[in-house]
C-alpha cells in the first residue's frame, strides 16, 4: 500500500491523502467508533463495516454477548467476533465463555 499510495504521489505530483488505519478487525469485518454506554457499563457501542463496503451500528450487552440488532447487512459472525474482542478489551467479558445468540 504504501508502495502504491508513493507511486501515485510521484504520477500525479501531489499529495495522495493515507488511508486511515481500520479500528478492530476480525476477518473481513472492522469495528471503529467503539463506545461505552453512559447508562450502563456493560453495554457497547460499534460501528461495523465489511469489504463490500456495508456497515452498520450495533450494540453488544457484554454479559451475555447479545448483539442488537440481531439480524443486519454484516455478517453476524464475524460482527460477534468483533464484538467478544472489543468487550474483553474493555474489560467487560464475563468470566466464562459468551454465549452468542444470533
Amino acid at each position: 500500500m504504501p508502495l502504491l499510495l508513493a507511486s501515485l504521489t510521484a504520477v500525479l505530483g501531489a499529495a495522495v491523502p493515507a488511508a486511515a488505519a481500520p479500528g478492530l478487525c476480525v476477518g473481513p469485518v472492522c469495528a471503529e467508533e467503539i463506545t461505552r454506554s453512559a447508562k450502563h457499563h456493560w453495554q457497547l457501542r460499534l460501528r461495523v463495516n465489511d469489504q463490500q463496503g456495508r456497515h452498520e451500528r450495533l450494540v453488544v450487552d457484554c454479559r451475555d454477548g447479545h448483539l442488537s440488532p440481531a439480524a443486519g447487512p454484516v455478517e453476524r459472525g464475524y460482527a460477534a467476533a468483533v464484538a467478544r474482542r472489543a468487550c474483553r478489551l474493555a474489560g467487560e467479558a464475563p468470566a466464562v465463555a459468551m454465549n452468542l445468540r444470533p
